[in-house]
């Protein structure tokens, strides 16, 4: 792996933000809709509940941020792959000296930068608006992070893999493959408040004992280390599938010639 060549390919994608401020919107606009109008209804709730129950609604905005960091990364990787084909660069990115690795290291890396700067605004505005500080979860943000994150990189694979095989009719799976497992990751509720029989299921993902874990957190200061190590085990897990699905899906859209037919579409 030559990491000249990831850093290559990651100013590419600087300066195409950096020459369109617009892009910059979609990193930090509609983050900040979610966070205002889930801190708005936060609120309402606390003013309207009683001291015990309205504790519990603020989970809703460290789930949020959290949510966040998962979504940015699978999209870091997601809308890379789409800005090459809405640029018609993907065949000029394939047929360079571009390893796979290379290339997905580098959208890794670039959703690394859009979390940053997300969760870098939606922490500052939840601290100045409603009182609600991210860093209340101490040093367990860090694995919390690391294991979004990474979680994010697998299902971004899998979502370019799907649009790689059944072409631009599958684009919106850029941004709908995260919000098909939302309501099963226990994102804003509890597991044991799931029906029974989709708990099991629940535990399926990585993100799940993240989710259970930040409420035990900010509930004792304190959560299990089992659910640490079963996201960490699970994300081992979902990543090589995702980088192993990404490269068959690859191989074969070259081997058929659909990668030509569908980057000058």
């Amino acid at each position: 792996m030559n990491f000249r060549i990831i850093s290559a390919l990651v100013m590419r994608h600087l300066f195409l933000y950096s020459r369109t401020p617009m892009r910059m919107v979609e990193l930090v606009f509609w983050p900040l809709v979610d966070l205002v109008v889930w801190g708005n209804v936060t609120v309402f709730i606390q003013k309207n509940s009683d001291e015990k129950f309205g504790g519990f609604i603020l989970f809703f905005l460290g789930a949020m941020i959290l949510w966040d960091i998962l979504f940015r990364a699978q999209q870091g990787v997601a809308i890379s792959f789409l800005e090459d084909v809405w640029t018609r660069n993907l065949l000029n990115i394939f047929v360079a000296p571009v390893r796979t690795a290379e290339y997905l290291g580098s959208t890794f890396f670039v959703g690394f930068l859009r979390i940053l700067i997300t969760c870098v605004v939606m922490s500052f505005v939840s601290w100045i608006g409603y009182s609600f500080n991210i860093f209340q979860l101490q040093w367990w943000l860090v694995p919390f992070f690391l294991n979004l994150m990474v979680f994010g990189w697998a299902l971004g694979m899998i979502s370019t893999a799907l649009i790689l095989r059944w072409g631009q009719a599958a684009e919106s799976l850029a941004w709908a493959v995260p919000f098909f497992i939302q309501p099963v990751v226990c994102v804003f509720y509890r597991v044991e408040d799931m029906p029974a029989w989709s708990q099991p299921i629940a535990w399926l993902f990585p993100a799940t004992p993240i989710f259970e874990g930040m409420r035990e957190v900010m509930k004792t200061g304190s959560m299990s280390w089992n659910h640490l190590w079963l996201a960490a085990g699970l994300n081992v897990i979902y990543l090589a599938l995702a980088g192993w699905l990404f490269v068959w899906v690859l191989n074969l859209t070259r081997k058929r010639g659909l990668l030509t037919k569908f980057a000058t579409q």
